[in-house]
């Protein structure tokens, strides 16, 4: 049970419109925006801030924003954004052998060296205590520019607010989240937990 249940999609006619965006990157809306419907000024200002972070600026393509999102959500442990991670990953265009083989990023011929270092990261960043550190900054500008550092950072910070939020909340998942979940995640233990 969540600790807070979601309003209906047309609660807050402001939130229902910006949502639209999420039907485009999930197919859905997240049980989390609905939830913040409570108060919708949060909603709307979470959602305008998830389209600045998530719009395309530079070479930091939408499918490795999300796998971004993933790393974030993994090393925090939010089941719930893991699943939205990998299932807008997929929706964006990450290449089936990335999707089978996220968990195995840092050494599967499938992802570049600029990626590897834009994953590892996220994990640095993600952590507590945060573990980004000098040699983390040189592989960085190693492939990455200021600005798409900064769009990563973005992402990642992004994703600590989620992963805070849905894992307090214990925010319900949607029938196609699961589903996205267990097809590329399930192999290696993710289930649902409290988010059932």
């Amino acid at each position: 049970m969540p600790l807070v249940n979601p309003l209906a999609s047309g609660h807050s006619p402001e939130t229902k419109k910006l949502a639209e965006f999420f039907n485009e990157t999930l197919g859905f809306c997240p049980n989390s925006i609905l939830t913040m419907q409570h108060r919708p000024a949060i909603s709307m200002a979470f959602i305008n801030l998830n389209k600045a972070v998530m719009a395309n600026e530079g070479r930091v393509t939408s499918a490795l924003k999300r796998m971004i999102a993933w790393v974030s959500s993994n090393a925090t442990g939010c089941r719930y954004c893991q699943a939205h991670a990998i299932r807008a990953a997929e929706r964006y265009g990450a290449e089936q052998e990335q999707l089978d083989n996220i968990w195995a990023y840092r050494t599967h011929p499938s992802f570049s060296e600029a990626e590897r270092v834009a994953l590892d990261f996220s994990l640095a960043a993600s952590q507590v205590p945060n573990t980004v550190h000098t040699e983390i900054k040189s592989r960085l500008y190693d492939h990455w520019n200021d600005g798409e550092i900064v769009e990563m950072l973005g992402v990642i910070s992004l994703f600590g607010y989620l992963n805070r939020w849905n894992d307090s909340m214990g925010t319900s998942l949607e029938d196609s989240a699961v589903e996205s979940g267990e097809r590329y995640l399930g192999k290696y233990g993710w289930e649902k937990g409290k988010h059932g």
